[in-house]
């Protein structure tokens, strides 16, 4: 739903979220996993330590945690995750980006497919919609935060922007790399973030009224129901009817 604030988004998907916290866990063990196999030195590792923050701010237990270290550092021979990411098309032509973490590429791929069929969009080729999207880190402040603080501390420690929200929610974008560095230094200066991820931001939006809205929402649902599926991005700009 790039169309719209983080915050609305949090809203949006708190409910069901809390209501699947089983699947949620996995989810967290996957990405952690995954991400371990790179390096578990969370000074340079900005992946793995994200991992961690989601997984603690879960609930996840630290023994649950270094397990899922361990598998990720090689420990594990049964270990065989892999990240990919799957393209396509929803209602209207917006452009859909699946990311998966997987032990069977072909299952993966065909569960995708079936729900992109079934919801009425397309499974696109590889490189179909990917240019449409960078990888970006996103801070969000919740409506009633101090938007002249956050503004102040995020350029010192050098967001590339500041987006004020009509809902009156701040986001501050940072660049993969200094993702890390400008969340420490925002919660250093007591400013508590409603969310903060590395994610993948559209170049251009597609505007959906209430019924494409509605239909874009249930394929992004029933996709992100896939255990094999980590998040869902798409240039969907959901109309305030549909939320």
């Amino acid at each position: 739903m790039a169309g719209h604030s983080k915050w609305a988004n949090i809203k949006h998907r708190k409910t069901k979220q809390d209501a699947v916290k089983g699947k949620i866990f996995t989810k967290l063990i996957r990405e952690i996993t995954v991400a371990a196999k790179q390096s578990q030195d969370l000074s340079t590792n900005s992946k793995l330590r994200l991992a961690i923050d989601k997984a603690l701010a879960q609930n996840m237990t630290r023994d649950t945690i270094d397990r899922a270290i361990k598998r990720g550092s090689g420990e594990d021979a049964n270990n065989h995750m892999e990240e990919i990411f799957y393209e396509g098309y929803g209602t209207n032509g917006v452009a859909i980006l699946v990311h998966c973490l997987t032990d069977n590429r072909n299952r993966t791929a065909g569960d995708v497919r079936h729900i992109f069929t079934k919801h009425g969009g397309n499974l696109g080729t590889s490189g179909s919609v990917s240019y449409l999207f960078k990888q970006s880190g996103i801070i969000c402040f919740p409506p009633g935060s101090n938007e002249d603080k956050i503004m102040q501390v995020a350029l010192d420690a050098g967001a590339e922007d500041i987006i004020s929200r009509d809902d009156a929610s701040v986001e501050v974008l940072t660049a993969p790399e200094n993702f890390t560095k400008i969340k420490t230094a925002m919660e250093k200066s007591g400013l508590v973030a409603a969310a903060a991820e590395i994610s993948m931001l559209a170049s251009i939006q597609v505007p959906l009224d209430k019924e494409a809205s509605v239909k874009v929402m249930e394929l992004i649902d029933a996709l992100e129901e896939l255990d094999d599926v980590q998040n869902v991005y798409s240039n969907a700009n959901i109309s305030e009817d549909a939320l």
